[in-house]
């Protein structure tokens, strides 16, 4: 007989997919970093994670790697040339960050250059 409980955790394929692809990353790798990322994007979706650009302008410098386990959002200046590594991002939040010089990138790919997680800071 069927449950008729509702699914725990997310639904959606493509981020249930991520948190996997996280946790076995961090097992390989012995890289703490992306279970806690995995952990983070694992939260009910009221408790989402939304970064506004000009937080990343505030607590970071040149050349830093972050990683955002949620949704970067447009608002605010930026200035700095970071790499940012996100689950999501909005369309004007992409743009800033290219106009800064920097490189948004998806969460896999950053795992994929940096799979220890060495020198990434998540930004929350």
């Amino acid at each position: 007989m069927p449950s008729s409980r509702p699914p725990t955790g997310p639904t959606n394929e493509r981020l249930r997919m991520l948190i996997r692809f996280l946790r076995k990353a961090s097992k390989e790798n012995k890289a703490k970093i992306w279970r806690y990322v995995a952990e983070l994007l694992e939260k009910p979706r009221r408790k989402r994670i939304e970064v506004n650009v000009g937080k990343l302008e505030r607590l970071c410098t040149d050349g830093d790697v972050v990683v955002i386990p949620g949704k970067l959002l447009g608002d605010g200046v930026l200035t700095k040339k970071i790499t940012v590594a996100a689950y999501a991002f909005s369309k004007s939040a992409y743009e800033k960050v290219l106009r800064a010089g920097g490189r948004p990138i998806s969460i896999p790919d950053l795992v994929r250059e940096n799979p220890k997680g060495s020198n990434v800071k998540i930004i929350i």
